[in-house]
């Protein structure tokens, strides 16, 4: 067990640092950026379904500079320099990444007072997390782009992005970042455009939430409509605050970082400021 602390706190060790933490029976690539838990929240980054660490570019830092807090990013299995997951993936790998593999990233962070921030797929991780887990660690929760359910217009732009991965350079570009691009595509394209991902819905995990939330999305996005973010505010019952950024599309913290930052920066101020409570 020393070791793997030891090895935890070298990625906390100045600066920007890389590793890699074992969670869910993978070795996972990591990195670490600004101050180590302990000096505040540490924000912990969950990527899209085509992400990893390399593809959050500059958000990690620019955040870290906005907040004053450590940001802990990490590429799940079958993405980035991680090792290769299963395939095909289980419909249900979000509640899977959810409950049995966030916790041990939580652990191997090292943080004690977190704030989970999750883009589109990641953001559907983070929110089936604290409905289910609820781990008293996780003070707030940062949902950009978040799906809850499928809908028919992003169904149809996940079927538009397997044309353009066998007809265009999307592979090659994607390759840059994953070392099996093919089995990062396919499990994420594959899932969704699985006739039985049709009746995917986890809304009920709203229900149980209870720490405060921010939820960011573009007015263009083509994965999912507004009515994925006003769920949020219907159906939890603590503070939501929901942003519709305009010409911004599926990647807030690409398209209107500067917003992006603002407002997740403001949203981690007043959680010091109250302490974390939902403003009951």
């Amino acid at each position: 067990m020393t070791g793997k602390l030891n090895e935890r706190a070298a990625l906390w060790s100045g600066g920007e640092r890389s590793g890699r933490i074992s969670a869910g029976g993978r070795e996972l690539e990591a990195i670490a950026h600004g101050p180590a838990p302990g000096s505040g929240p540490t924000l912990i980054l969950l990527h899209e379904g085509l992400g990893c660490v390399a593809l959050w570019r500059g958000f990690p830092e620019a955040l870290s500079t906005a907040t004053g807090c450590g940001v802990f990013a990490y590429s799940r299995a079958g993405y980035g320099a991680s090792e290769p997951c299963d395939l095909p993936r289980p419909l249900n790998y979000m509640t899977r990444e959810a409950v049995d593999v966030l916790p041990e990233v939580l652990a191997a962070s090292g943080a004690n007072e977190i704030v989970l921030i999750g883009h589109s797929d990641g953001a559907s991780i983070a929110a089936l997390h604290c409905g289910i887990v609820r781990d008293p660690r996780v003070r707030g929760l940062v949902l950009m782009a978040p799906h809850f359910f499928t809908e028919e217009m992003g169904l149809k732009s996940i079927a538009e992005a397997r044309t353009a991965y066998a007809e265009t350079d999307l592979r090659g570009r994607l390759a840059k970042y994953h070392h099996n691009v093919d089995a990062a595509f396919r499990g994420w394209n594959d899932a969704w455009l699985d006739p039985g991902f049709e009746s995917w819905d986890i809304r009920s995990c709203l229900d149980r939430i209870e720490v405060p939330i921010l939820c960011l999305q573009g007015a263009e996005d083509q994965y999912g409509t507004e009515a994925q973010v006003r769920i949020v505010a219907d159906r939890v019952e603590g503070l939501v605050e929901t942003v519709l950024i305009p010409d911004c599309r599926h990647a807030p913290h690409l398209e209107a970082p500067e917003i992006t930052v603002r407002k997740i920066a403001g949203f981690i101020a007043a959680l010091a400021r109250d302490g974390g409570k939902d403003g009951e």
